[in-house]
């Protein structure tokens, strides 16, 4: 889901501020107060693309005069050389508001474009590709609505969505049953307690326990399999940790519900998107 419009204000604001002080140096000696130009987006690979509103919005942060056509939209795929957008207005609000716009559209392109793969890669499976909560500081809400847009889905957004017991936790309290027990004197009966496992004797404390979710730590395919038979759909089963574009298919076909990666927002590869302004005569 797109984030609310003042959240994505915000966010721009913060980024813009980081990137010009109080002047830039460069543009705001060179360029001419009234000069105006045009600017396009253009692909330089094949993709989804996501965040080009966002990027828009930059620069009519910059500038209320600003117009532009978006030609690609979010979701929508895209192929090198493609035009997704073009921009027209004053030639310093271009420059000033280029690299702050280009940073969000190629980094949440990027994650729309890898979930996309994932997505295609376990398609006629019963399992579906999410995110996890390993994101950038202060850019969750974008990089959770890429993944959406590549067709995954989201995650818990922070600690108060779920009830995720970890390693740590059991580590610190001493055993599955007793943190579930101890969770369920307090929580109220909207919210839905997730066990992280490492072996199959952990998922059926997990499953006796009455665990809504199971995760399934760095398990082989093998254990995968075994879980799955051994929950008979009691419980939703998450597969997660290491999980790559080699292994993903195999580890669908186990039967798991759904399949984890934090790879899709904390490493992901940048898509490559450039802005070329028209030359001045």
């Amino acid at each position: 889901m797109k984030p609310m419009q003042f959240e994505i204000d915000d966010i721009i604001k913060r980024a813009i501020k980081e990137d010009i002080n109080y002047i830039d140096v460069t543009t705001d000696y060179l360029i001419d107060d009234n000069l105006t130009s045009s600017a396009r987006y253009v692909s330089k690979d094949d993709g989804v693309v996501c965040g080009i509103e966002f990027a828009m919005r930059v620069f009519e942060l910059l500038d209320s005069d600003i117009t532009y056509e978006i030609l690609i939209h979010d979701g929508e795929e895209v192929k090198k050389g493609d035009i997704i957008a073009v921009i027209h207005g004053r030639v310093k609000t271009l420059l000033k508001g280029e690299r702050t716009a280009l940073n969000i559209v190629c980094h949440l392109s990027g994650i729309a474009t890898q979930t996309r793969k994932c997505v295609e890669l376990i398609k006629g499976t019963n399992a579906s590709v999410a995110d996890t909560r390993k994101t950038l500081p202060g850019l969750r809400s974008l990089q959770k609505y890429a993944v959406t847009v590549g067709g995954g889905k989201n995650h818990r957004y922070n600690l108060s969505d779920c009830a995720m017991l970890k390693d740590t936790h059991l580590d610190a309290y001493g055993s599955i049953t007793n943190a579930v027990n101890a969770l369920r004197e307090h929580l109220g009966h909207t919210v839905k307690i997730e066990v992280e496992t490492t072996n199959l004797d952990e998922v059926k404390e997990a499953l006796d326990v009455g665990a809504e979710l199971i995760m399934l730590d760095n398990m082989s395919c093998e254990q995968m399999a075994e879980a799955v038979k051994l929950c008979d759909k009691r419980a939703l089963l998450e597969a997660s940790g290491n999980v790559t574009e080699e292994t993903i298919r195999s580890i669908a076909e186990t039967g798991v519900d759904i399949i984890s990666i934090g790879a899709l927002t904390h490493s992901v590869k940048c898509f490559d998107i450039s802005m070329k302004m028209e030359k001045n005569k």
